[in-house]
Order: structure tokens, then sequence, then C-alpha cells
């Protein structure tokens, strides 16, 4: 197995290590009760594997740029997370945690440019994995333990539905259908609403105005329950700005101008 990781981090990650039986035989790996990082992550990529369930939960939305991607909205303001506490708890224990968070502090990189084989690595900066870590271990001898082969399984089948996902979205871009989004939120009181842009969304005009055989194709290959989750999702985001104002971490109006003295 490789020495090193990739250079690029994903959103959570502060350092990878490749997973080897050498250097980590006799590592165990505890449960996750908190991680104060995600205190801080207003957003984390979701599969469509995901869409059925997160839609209660989150906005769904896609990311801005060339190579948009799905994604759950936690805040809607970086470094706020309306569902997780400063400590990195759900606030509410009975919601939907997208399967990105579940991985960690495991994922599955590329170590070399040349190849395409993906290796088990771990993030040991979450401070769940180590020697002398209270918990399952994550070797049996000179193989990998069950834990480990069930950590294997989970991050192979999150590839899978990630890639799932990049064909979705890629036909979504064949049939015209991303737009830029763009969110006003006008709370009781306010002189003027609150705009949030910098994703992408489903354009609901072209999407109504799609021909029969159109809609038939999308009916056939299953993108139409996931865009219709994702289109029932967005009213979700008027709750999470009230989480946000509950919470303390919502937007601040600006202030009316002082008239001029005569």
């Amino acid at each position: 197995m490789a020495s090193q990781a990739p250079n690029m981090l994903p959103i959570l990650y502060n350092e990878l290590v490749p997973l080897n039986r050498n250097e980590h035989g006799n590592f165990k790996i505890r449960r996750i009760d908190g991680l104060a990082r995600i205190a801080t992550v207003h957003a984390v990529p979701l599969t469509i594997d995901e869409f059925a369930l997160a839609q209660r939960h989150f906005p769904i939305v896609f990311s801005a740029g060339d190579n948009p991607l799905p994604i759950a909205l936690m805040g809607l303001h970086e470094g706020t997370n309306t569902f997780f506490d400063k400590e990195g708890k759900l606030v509410e224990p009975s919601m939907y945690v997208p399967a990105y968070m579940r991985r960690f502090p495991f994922l599955l990189a590329r170590l070399r440019d040349e190849s395409d084989e993906l290796s088990l690595c771990f993030d040991p900066t979450a401070e769940a994995i180590g020697e002398d870590t209270e918990g399952e271990p994550l070797f049996d001898g000179d193989e990998p333990s069950e834990a480990t082969k069930a950590i294997l399984q989970f991050c192979e089948q999150f590839e899978q539905a990630a890639q799932r996902s990049q064909a979705f979205m890629n036909e979504l871009a064949e049939a015209g259908l991303l737009m830029e989004g763009e969110v006003a939120i006008q709370p009781e009181g306010a002189e003027q609403p609150f705009i949030y842009r910098g994703f992408k969304m489903v354009d609901e005009e072209k999407f109504r105005n799609l021909r029969g055989d159109e809609l038939r194709k999308l009916n056939q290959n299953g993108m139409l329950p996931l865009i219709m989750a994702h289109l029932f999702s967005l009213s979700v985001i008027r709750e999470v700005f009230g989480r946000q104002v509950m919470q303390g971490t919502g937007p601040v109006p600006a202030p009316e101008p002082v008239a001029a003295d005569a």
C-alpha cells in the first residue's frame, strides 16, 4: 500500500493516512460522539441514494462551478450549521445524517495518479483511531478485522453512489435543466428580503415545459423522483433560515440610514 495520501483534502478531513497492517496493526477505532469541526460546515456532499430521506430534513441543491454535485445545506452562511452544536453533536438525534459524515474519518482515495486503485485511508486528527484507543480492533492478526471490512464495504458503497450521482448530474446538464439558484426570504417585519445565491438548482419552468417523451425518459431512468425530491426540499430553506435566527446565527439586517441634520 502506498505511503502517502492525496494533497487535496475534502471537507472535514485535515489529514489522510493510508491504513496498513504494518503501521496500524494494533490500532482500534471508537465511535465518534461529536466532532467540533462539523459545527462550521454549512454544506456536505450528498448522493442521489439519499435524496428520499434527506429531502425531509435538508434543502438539496447543487454546488456552483463547472462540475456541480448534490449537497445538503445545513446552514445558509459559511461557518454555520443549524443541525449540529458547537461540539459537533446532533441538535436533534432523529435527524438524518448524510453518508458523507457517517463514513468519517475513513474514505477511499486514489494514492497514485497513474492508478485507478482506491485505498482505504483515515484522518488521524479525528482522535477516533489509535493504539491506545478503546474500541474495536482494525486488524485481526494479518487480516482486516470485521469492523474494518464493514467500514471498507460502506466506503465502497458510498463511492458507487457518488458515481451514480455524477451520472445524474451529467444528465441534468445535458437536458439543460440546471440554472443558477436564487432564494429570497423576507421575514416578518423586514423591509428587504435576504437573497441567497451561490448554488445551482433545477429550472422549474424548463422542467414544466418538457415534452412528454422527455418526461417519459426521466421517469424510465429514475431521474424524475430525484428531481421532485430536490424541488420539494427547497421549501426547507426557510426552515433552515428560521433555525439560524433562533440559534443567533441568522443574518443581521442593514442599519437604517440616519437622517442628516437640516
